[in-house]
């Protein structure tokens, strides 16, 4: 089976409207969960709009923040 290439910042964007979405779902602002993952909320904003590539410890905190697991923010 052929892989489709992605562009890697789409990838970045995908998982940055998953956070995002999860964020809001909670009612949390971007200070609550850099609270909580122990991360700066500037960070966590470039994050969500995809600019930043996130290390796999990172991605696993801010799911910790969140509530939900990593695999559903992928």
């Amino acid at each position: 089976m052929a892989r489709v290439k992605r562009d890697p910042s789409d990838t970045r964007r995908m998982f940055g409207e998953r956070l995002r979405s999860r964020r809001k779902e909670l009612k949390l602002t971007l200070e609550d969960v850099a609270e909580k993952a122990q991360m700066n909320w500037s960070y966590i904003a470039q994050v969500e709009r995809g600019e930043r590539n996130v290390s796999i410890d990172n991605m696993a905190a801010l799911a910790e923040a969140l509530d939900v697991s990593l695999r559903d923010l992928l």
